[in-house]
């Protein structure tokens, strides 16, 4: 073996880092704990008889092409029904050229990274803002800017405010990132008024926005909120998403939207990675969604998580402390809320107690470029049962109150009459 792998590994090989929520979850495979911290979909949710049988009928009547190679830019069936997926949904109209079928939305953000990003080139995300967007950028050299959010999304002044920075120290990012709607893993939702004012200061600024939607289908209260690519029509906007969220994982399928010549850089930068998506899921999923059975099995995930949040929430308000400074998120869709505790409180010593107790989350540090978040975390609801969310907010609520009893206890909070 060759001794010194640090002199052949690439420059963007050395700057990998391992997925800091897949290391914490290996703590976590005891039956016996309580996970909030995936990002995994109900198994009741999966429509296993009906893909079964579009499966057979798939194989019955076109195996032969189904079983082949692809065209790199995907099939053109699937293409047709998620053109008038988006025009049904978001009245965006599309053509064929504007659309990339891709492996889950999670290739999607590595081929724009491939394609964009050149080592120390600058890149705008949330702070905090989706894990393995990050994951993605950091791999390609890119150096992230973040902008903080609040309840209604990145915060637009403190965005003008970094690209005005970056500009006069001579800085053009490559590309907003945003997860706009139930955004992982804060949950929340980027109003539409902020939604233009970040097209207008991408124009201004002559950058492209990368939308991330894996979740905006799954919405459980409020009124819906207009696309960011839908508000632009000017070819600003990138937008990425997957069927892993509004249909099931283990396909593995997802896509891109965006400008024609956005799409042929993409193609080809797919072409020396996989060739192509696989043709059976792509074939599948087609013959799925002209059936009417995608917008069917929405319909029912949304049933299923809209209940699993309320118990979460509702178990929230019940167990938890009331310490000062503790709050979390109420989410109008997604799989996710955010928990921020008081200042001197450490998500990552909360994570081991945590995990002694038989109940686990992801620490929010997770999902900062700048090493912050560190008293915050993530909690998913759509995994768990109803019961389990219960019964794990107890177990967590009381790691956090013998905690703070344990920081007040060591002097390391003043206690003030």
């Amino acid at each position: 073996m060759v001794s010194d792998l640090d002199r052949v590994f690439s420059k963007n090989a050395q700057g990998m880092k391992k997925s800091v929520i897949r290391e914490l979850l290996k703590l976590t495979r005891r039956p016996e704990v309580i996970s909030f911290a995936g990002g995994l979909p109900d198994l009741s949710a999966f429509p296993v008889e009906e893909v079964a049988d579009v499966t057979l009928d798939v194989l019955r009547r076109d195996g032969a092409t189904a079983l082949q190679y692809s065209p790199t830019e995907g099939d053109p069936r699937l293409k047709e029904e998620l053109i008038a997926h988006h025009e049904r949904e978001d009245g965006i109209t599309l053509s064929p050229e504007n659309v990339l079928i891709t492996v889950a939305s999670q290739q999607g953000l590595d081929l724009v990274a491939k394609i964009f990003i050149d080592r120390g080139d600058p890149v705008v995300v949330g702070l905090p803002t989706y894990v393995g967007g990050l994951g993605a950028f950091r791999a390609y050299g890119a150096r992230m800017y973040g902008v903080p959010l609040d309840e209604q999304g990145m915060k637009m002044d403190s965005l003008e405010r970094k690209l005005d920075k970056l500009k006069k120290e001579g800085k053009k990012p490559k590309f907003i990132y945003v997860v706009p709607d139930f955004q992982n893993p804060a949950g929340i939702t980027m109003s539409e008024e902020r939604r233009k004012k970040l097209i207008e200061l991408a124009r201004c600024h002559d950058v492209f926005v990368l939308e991330d939607s894996p979740y905006k289908e799954l919405r459980y209260e409020g009124e819906a909120v207009k696309s960011i690519f839908s508000l632009d029509g000017d070819g600003q906007v990138i937008g990425l998403h997957t069927f892993s969220k509004i249909l099931f994982p283990g396909m593995r399928l997802g896509w891109v939207i965006g400008p024609e010549a956005v799409i042929q850089k993409l193609t080809i930068a797919k072409q020396s990675t996989d060739l192509c998506t696989p043709a059976f899921t792509q074939a599948i999923v087609a013959e799925f969604a002209a059936r009417g059975l995608l917008q069917k099995n929405i319909d029912s995930v949304k049933e299923i998580y809209r209940e699993k949040r309320q118990v979460m929430l509702d178990a929230l308000d019940e167990h938890m402390p009331k310490l000062k400074g503790l709050r979390w998120t109420k989410p109008q869709g997604g799989l996710f809320l955010w928990v921020t505790l008081p200042r001197y409180m450490d998500s990552e010593e909360l994570f081991f107690e945590a995990v002694e107790h038989n109940v686990a989350f992801v620490i929010g540090t997770a999902f900062y470029c700048d090493d912050g978040g560190r008293s915050t975390m993530r909690l998913n609801f759509s995994f768990p049962t109803k019961e389990d969310i219960v019964e794990g907010v107890k177990r967590l609520a009381k790691v956090i109150e013998e905690h703070d009893k344990e920081k007040k206890t060591s002097g390391d909070v003043v206690v003030t009459p």
